[in-house]
């Protein structure tokens, strides 16, 4: 990209909140970087500018359409002061599928980490120093043309907001309580489940909401055909360890493809833990668990990192996963991940990425 990126400085800075009172997303820094698209021009004025309210017309297709695509990933800093993404450019490469699968324009990868390290350097005192805590990572597209047409509009934003986020295991990493889904589906193969769509989250809240009536804090969700294949877990990628191995589901075109997914399949094989990708029917898990094979069950994604399963409710029969106690590796995937990424760990895989002035 040939636009230079200009830099305006907030003339009021916030001020900061309480370092137990960050929460996840609810406090956002003196800055935020905006690009526009304009058909026939391309991307074009980037920018850093103080955080402030959007002005849309209400005609604007995100409203009527739903072209809405977004991303997140985190800045850490370590006990040095260093500040380190995670994989940054995987997220937008993963920006880009996400782009073309909804009729959205493209965007220089390279350009966007580039533009990224300057916010995040920009906004560094933001960045909780604390063990646990970090800098969410914000980047979304909006359709911003003024039409009830159904097409792909002819302009768009393109967004990052940076937020402080707290630990989001403030009291230990304990297991959670999963209810099988098996009324709402989360995605089928040919739709949208494979890209990081606004929409997808919004479908998926009303199970979320049921499950937690029942009380479980979220669902695992089934094979939208079917309804017996395995996909995810909430928003997050899933994995079982099963005897000696670890079972994931495929990549099937309704899975989104995690950053962290593939983090965690890459530690598992250079700790000679092998890995099976394929389908995996409830059923199957089911037998799994009566077997006494079913040892460990986790979520992986950006706001927690691991996530340990204790408590799987399918259709009444309940399955409870190790006593309902994080894994030994569950855990030890969890402290070398996030030993990677505030730089305390050996990083041999070239994830991190320094921020500096």
């Amino acid at each position: 990209m040939e636009c230079q990126l200009t830099i305006t400085r907030t003339a009021h800075k916030k001020e900061k909140p309480a370092l137990d009172k960050l929460g996840f997303g609810v406090h956002f820094t003196d800055h935020m970087f905006t690009m526009d698209y304009t058909e026939g021009k391309g991307w074009h004025d980037p920018q850093i500018v103080p955080y402030a309210p959007l002005s849309l017309d209400p005609a604007a297709m995100v409203f009527h359409y739903g072209q809405a695509i977004f991303e997140g990933l985190k800045a850490y800093r370590n006990k040095e002061g260093k500040v380190l993404l995670f994989r940054p450019d995987q997220n937008f490469k993963r920006m880009n599928r996400s782009l073309e699968r909804m009729s959205m324009p493209q965007v220089d990868e390279e350009f966007m980490v580039a533009a990224l390290k300057q916010l995040v350097a920009l906004e560094k005192e933001w960045i909780p120093a604390e063990s646990g805590m970090s800098l969410y990572i914000r980047p979304f597209v909006i359709a911003t043309e003024p039409c009830f047409g159904v097409r792909a509009s002819h302009t768009y934003k393109l967004i990052i907001v940076l937020s402080p986020v707290g630990a989001y295991y403030a009291n230990g990493m304990e297991p959670v309580k999963i209810y099988v889904e098996n009324k709402y589906v989360r995605a089928v193969r040919g739709g949208t489940g494979n890209a990081k769509v606004a929409g997808n989250y919004a479908g998926a809240l009303k199970a979320q909401a049921e499950a937690k009536e029942k009380g479980y804090e979220q669902v695992l969700w089934l094979d939208g055909v079917e309804n017996k294949y395995i996909e995810e877990v909430g928003s997050m990628n899933v994995f079982f360890k099963v005897g000696d191995e670890v079972w994931t589901p495929a990549l099937n075109g309704s899975i989104l493809e995690g950053i962290t997914r593939d983090s965690t399949i890459q530690l598992l094989q250079d700790w000679g833990i092998p890995v099976v990708e394929k389908r995996i029917s409830v059923e199957d898990l089911y037998e799994a668990h009566k077997n006494g094979q079913l040892e460990e069950a986790f979520g992986t994604g950006t706001a927690a990192v691991i996530s340990p399963v204790g408590d799987l409710n399918w259709n009444g029969h309940q399955m409870i996963i190790n006593g309902e106690k994080t894994g030994p590796l569950t855990t030890r995937l969890y402290e070398t991940m996030t030993g990677i990424q505030y730089g305390e760990r050996e990083d041999k895989f070239g994830w991190s990425v320094e921020v500096t002035e």
